[in-house]
């Protein structure tokens, strides 16, 4: 018996600014049970650093989302003809305590992976990554990751605390997360401390591309180069959408100039597919700071292309 998938609902069926508040107007339910992928939102600002509002990420991620068809015209990508994916809402967070937040998010994320479902996550602050790769560690094992950012986020402290959202990568190296020979940060930039700001990833074996690499270039190549050092490896990718520049992203956190362009974000997005992705992150998307709506737009496309790059999803054409 062929299963019945479900679908975003169509713009002829309900208008695009009517119907369910849910990622693509998908149907929601309570867990991840029977689900191939799902989307859940993290809705938490509390580790972050400068400006605040990525609690409010999810919600409007969401909102951004209700345009999005479930075709992809450029790959030929159909997920919802190949995957059952519905909305979980979010992880009810500690909005007054982020080491008890980590807690939760990393339980949270283990019940989503004993159904056996990919996640794709909306944020929120970054520091949501630490919590959810420890589950990734415990399904999978150590995991490959393709870390696309403006900045590295190995801080040792921030104000003296391990928990913050320029902490999560050290602490998931700390903790055995991740296969340092296959760790990729794409997008680092902006000034410093010292000289040796980018390096402490490099000297754990990382690689890290950063901006200026990037700048007039098409990222399909560095893509290529990514996916045969991963083979088969599994892989986790998490997306800060300060990556991106303030030009095309300004509702965001920690802002810098020089950043990635929205077409080479999908490329390095479209470059995923023949990946073992685990699972994926958009994160720091900031609502007060989006006055336009056209960070949480592009957020939205992102992890839609995200959902389009996981194994399993057929191609046309």
């Amino acid at each position: 018996m062929t299963r019945k998938l479900n679908q975003p609902l169509g713009g002829n069926e309900m208008p695009r600014f009517g119907g369910p508040a849910t990622m693509m107007r998908l149907p929601s339910q309570d867990t991840a049970e029977g689900l191939d992928a799902c989307f859940i939102g993290i809705p938490m600002d509390i580790g972050t650093s400068n400006r605040p509002g990525t609690r409010l990420g999810p919600r409007q991620i969401r909102d951004e989302s209700r345009m999005i068809r479930p075709y992809n015209m450029a790959t030929g990508a159909a997920p919802f003809d190949s995957l059952q994916v519905a909305d979980i809402g979010d992880v009810p967070i500690n909005t007054f305590d982020l080491k008890k937040s980590v807690s939760i998010i990393a339980q949270h994320y283990r019940e989503i992976l004993q159904h056996g479902a990919i996640p794709l996550t909306l944020g929120g602050d970054h520091t949501l990554t630490w919590p959810i790769l420890r589950a990734m560690k415990e399904r999978h094992g150590p995991v490959a990751l393709i870390h696309v950012d403006a900045h590295s986020d190995t801080n040792e402290h921030m104000f003296g605390e391990a928990e913050a959202h320029g902490c999560p990568f050290r602490r998931a190296w700390e903790e055995g997360c991740l296969l340092n020979d296959k760790v990729f940060q794409i997008g680092l930039r902006g000034t410093g401390y010292s000289p040796q700001d980018f390096d402490w990833g490099r000297d754990k074996g990382w690689t890290v591309y950063p901006a200026e690499a990037c700048w007039y270039k098409s990222m399909t190549p560095l893509m290529a180069e990514i996916r045969a050092r991963i083979g088969d490896a599994p892989v986790y990718l998490t997306y800060d959408i300060d990556s991106l520049d303030p030009a095309f992203a300004p509702g965001t956190g920690t802002v810098e100039v020089g950043g990635l362009t929205t077409i080479q974000g999908l490329e390095i997005i479209r470059g995923c597919a023949g990946l073992n992705l685990v699972g994926t992150d958009l994160v720091e998307v900031s609502p007060p700071y989006d006055l336009a709506g056209n960070t949480a737009v592009i957020a939205a496309n992102f992890l839609y292309e995200m959902l389009c790059a996981l194994p399993g999803v057929a191609r046309n054409g």
